[in-house]
């Protein structure tokens, strides 16, 4: 009998998460043990002490994923990887045509070859990928609204009430592979590895995973009712039909400047005040050997 390792973050996803996960234990028949994962603050000495046919059983959201692939990176382990969604969002498993809550699978082979950003002067592996504009106020707002007892975060109405009142287009410079762009009222500029973020959004219907080649979509040139309009049909990826005000590029290295600060969001972990980001894909043949991680939500001393 093998032995599963659930890391899982009792503050993704709902109020009986933890009971979700506790609930492993009628599912699988592998003594388990479980660990808090912001408790961990050495993976090399964790992932070394596990034994050769124990596996990792992640628990969590696309954030609690973030997490882990940053404090594993340049790490070596034979060890498969499980992931159970247990988030709010779940956008990575909604890619892999997974749900909340399904059964744990496998996903090492998707740790491998992650694009990276960096913002700030710091940089952090992804695996969905990075909103910009009001996506990032979005998850701003969400955040305040979490710490107020009692309140309920509908990032939909956080949307609408931005695109109508509070959140202003700005303009943007993107950059890909060396050839410049240049747009104006842009609403939303996210770099993407795969389809969804956000909750179900679709920016880039058409974007495969860890190819080393990214896609941008921006979303320009509108005005406030137009864009609430045509906002809806990105849960489908249907707006790219509306291709005077939506563009997408693809390359492997991809930088997006804003002519004044915003909130960004990595996986769904929220940096404010970001004027620019640069995205670079990895094709997993190691031309990105010198890069480390220097950011991560959770602890990280690897």
């Amino acid at each position: 009998m093998a032995t599963g390792y659930v890391l899982y973050n009792q503050n993704a996803g709902d109020k009986d998460t933890l009971d979700c996960v506790m609930a492993l234990e009628y599912v699988l028949c592998d003594e388990l043990i479980f660990i808090d994962i912001t408790s961990i603050e050495d993976y090399r000495i964790f992932i070394a002490g596990l034994e050769k046919d124990a596996y990792i059983i992640l628990s969590g959201g696309d954030g609690t994923l973030n997490g882990f692939i940053n404090n594993i990176d340049g790490i070596e382990f034979e060890n498969d990887v499980l992931y159970y969604p247990t988030g709010t969002g779940n956008d990575f498993a909604y890619d892999l045509g997974h749900s909340r809550l399904c059964r744990p699978f496998s996903i090492k082979k998707h740790l491998k070859g992650l694009p990276y950003v960096t913002v700030n002067n710091k940089s952090c592996r992804f695996i969905n990928g990075v909103g910009y504009g009001i996506d990032g106020y979005c998850c701003e707002v969400g955040d305040k609204l979490k710490k107020t007892p009692g309140k309920k975060v509908n990032y939909t109405s956080i949307a609408i009430k931005g695109l109508l009142f509070h959140y202003k287009p700005t303009n943007a410079r993107v950059t890909v592979d060396g050839e410049v762009y240049t747009y104006k009222k842009v609403w939303i500029a996210p770099t993407m590895n795969g389809r969804f973020y956000g909750g179900g959004m679709m920016p880039t219907p058409n974007q495969e995973r860890n190819t080393g080649v990214l896609s941008t979509m921006i979303f320009h040139g509108s005005g406030k009712l137009n864009t609430l309009r045509i906002f809806p049909s990105l849960f489908k990826g249907e707006h790219i039909k509306h291709n005077k005000h939506v563009e997408i590029l693809k390359g492997n290295e991809i930088t997006v400047e804003f002519d004044r600060p915003v909130a960004l969001q990595i996986d769904g972990e929220t940096i404010t005040g970001v004027t620019s980001y640069k995205a670079v894909g990895d094709s997993g043949l190691g031309k990105n050997k010198d890069f480390k991680v220097t950011y991560a939500p959770y602890k990280l001393k690897v």
